[in-house]
């Protein structure tokens, strides 16, 4: 049992160092400070990896920008808005560069405009943990195995008005960190875990403003992504709650002139996920809260609504569990694009820091985008990470961005 939980625990670790690089153990001696860094760890964390260079070149901000192929992992209620009728794209994050060579997350995604006020989408992401050797504790050989999760998307986005939209994603969700494996010596039995979850999204526009005498719009964006069920690697004793997040975003977009354009994108997210209490050992060696209260044990839905309010430390650390991206993107003739941002969350909630840049290109029916990651900290595994995305507008310009034209 215990290698079991340490196996798949190391795993995720090393799949989303996201959410748990540099992280000491929130135990703390008795006596010790309770205000400890407290990480929320959940199953699956590589659904909250940014998949594509756009918004990744934006500091992860993406829930409001303007709409492309790639809203199906930001707020699929984008695609009603969407200026092609037919688009796709492919996108290549090799993961963890400094650590592994073979780990990297693809991403394909596409949508389809039905009419003027609809749109349905799809996306799969596949992540590849590379190869890894299991041994037991006495470091002998138990197996090699290659890691590999993946998940599959459907949306329906729908103008409720000429400003507003809402969507919808179903997701299947697979992951297999160590196969079917059985050691009746150590009472060891793992297994993949599969899962159905959803999003629920927003979005509103207005393209009709001026400031400062230029012509801007406005938007404004919601996320609600990943509600579903606890997942298992091996019995309904050891469940998992799964990456529920909500995103909240804005952007603001001005045309400076016909050629020179302007977007500046803001993101707050947070994980709807049960906090850890702060543990300590006692004088008997034994494992007792200090602070908070172990919801883990809770339904989804019911663990959802409290995580806005179980911190162990009070309203003070849920504020230091907001996410925060903030990016800008310039075009020169919807041609060529330029990017920059950053995100942050704070040192005691995951440690991320960082600053991005990227570049867009368009050509007819093509594009491609690159963003690169520059880590605050030195030598941290996510620095100098690099994204690839290819786009394709196959169908030009949908009815409804024809008739806006005229």
């Amino acid at each position: 049992m215990l290698f079991k939980r340490v196996s798949i625990a190391m795993l995720a670790c090393m799949a989303s160092i996201v959410t748990l690089y540099a992280q000491p153990n929130p135990q703390t001696p008795i006596s010790g400070q309770v205000e400890e860094r407290n990480p929320i760890i959940t199953a699956v964390p590589f659904l909250t990896i940014a998949p594509d260079a756009r918004s990744a070149g934006m500091g992860d901000a993406g829930v409001a920008v303007s709409p492309d192929v790639n809203a199906t992992y930001w707020n699929p209620s984008k695609l009603a808005f969407a200026e092609n009728s037919i688009g796709a794209s492919a996108s290549v994050t090799p993961w963890l560069q400094k650590i592994v060579g073979d780990m990297a997350l693809y991403y394909l995604s596409g949508y389809k405009k039905v009419n003027n006020n609809s749109a349905v989408g799809i996306s799969m992401r596949y992540f590849d943990l590379g190869d890894m050797q299991f041994t037991d504790i006495n470091r002998n050989v138990i197996q090699d195995f290659n890691p590999r999760e993946f998940s599959f998307d459907a949306s329906y986005a729908l103008k409720l008005s000429q400003r507003f939209s809402m969507g919808v994603t179903t997701r299947f969700l697979h992951s297999n960190l160590s196969g079917n494996f059985t050691s009746g010596s150590t009472n060891t039995d793992t297994k993949p875990a599969n899962s159905l979850s959803a999003d629920v999204s927003a979005y509103y526009t207005n393209d009709e403003l001026i400031l400062g005498g230029y012509d801007s719009q406005l938007a404004f964006g919601a996320n609600l992504s990943n509600l579903g069920p606890k997942i298992t690697y091996s019995d309904d004793d050891n469940r998992d709650f799964i990456p529920t997040t909500l995103r909240l975003g804005t952007a603001l977009t001005t045309e400076f002139d016909p050629v020179n354009k302007l977007t500046f994108a803001f993101d707050v997210s947070k994980l709807m996920v049960p906090t850890p209490p702060i543990t300590a050992i006692d004088e008997n060696g034994d494992e007792v809260i200090v602070a908070g209260r172990d919801n883990s044990d809770r339904g989804w839905v019911e663990a959802m609504f409290l995580s806005v309010g179980d911190a162990p430390n009070g309203f003070g650390e849920e504020m230091r569990e907001l996410m925060f991206a903030a990016g800008l993107e310039y075009w020169y003739n919807d041609l060529v694009a330029v990017r920059g941002g950053y995100f942050h969350e704070n040192r005691n909630k995951g440690n991320r820091q960082y600053f991005t840049l990227g570049v867009g290109l368009r050509y007819q029916v093509f594009g491609i985008d690159f963003s690169y990651l520059i880590s605050r900290q030195q030598n941290h595994p996510l620095a100098d990470t690099l994204r690839f995305s290819l786009l394709f507008n196959l169908n030009g310009k949908s009815d409804s961005a024809k008739l806006d034209a005229n």
